[in-house]
């Protein structure tokens, strides 16, 4: 089994993972960081080179393999809801853990972030934010067993919860 954490980017599913992982002892993967080592340039460029598809098709791959595994926590980009082939491999996968952040707390988290292209063109970064999240919402709660705020709480706060929820589905 493995833990999948999924949300936009900005509501600390990468510092969660880090929390989560000395908690369950499991290994952290970074779907992001594997599509980068995939493709041998960093986010930008890739979008750049092949557009926001050709960056989808890759992270299908990347879902796919890292899925596979087991006694991981999947660190999702926050567009992996995109396309309904990741969705049913990550459901497949293990309990899906959607953390959630208001659209300020996201935007003060992630302004100064310069290795996502913008996913909406001329808006402004929080008219971007809003717009997005309101596309993804429907996605990612269809997604997840559960949904977590991380508003106001710490990464080993948020941590401890979703370590807590795992215990409690796990047959005694």
């Amino acid at each position: 089994m493995n833990v999948v954490l999924i949300g936009y980017r900005g509501t600390g599913k990468s510092t969660v993972a880090r929390e989560l992982a000395k908690l369950l002892g499991y290994e952290v993967i970074s779907l992001d960081e594997q599509i980068v080592c995939r493709a041998g340039q960093p986010i930008p460029d890739i979008v750049a080179d092949r557009g926001w598809d050709g960056f989808r098709d890759l992270e299908e791959q990347v879902c796919r393999s890292c899925a596979a595994g087991d006694g991981r926590i999947l660190d999702c980009g926050g567009g992996v809801v995109e396309r309904e082939a990741n969705a049913s491999v990550l459901r497949a996968s293990g309990p899906v853990f959607w953390l959630t952040a208001s659209v300020g707390a996201i935007v003060r988290r992630i302004q100064g972030d310069d290795q996502r292209p913008s996913l909406t063109g001329s808006r402004s970064f929080t008219a971007e934010v809003s717009e997005v999240l309101a596309r993804r919402i429907p996605l990612y709660r269809k997604l997840s067993n559960f949904e977590v705020s991380t508003d106001g709480r710490s990464p080993s706060d948020i941590a401890a919860e979703i370590a807590a929820s795992l215990k409690s589905e796990s047959p005694a």
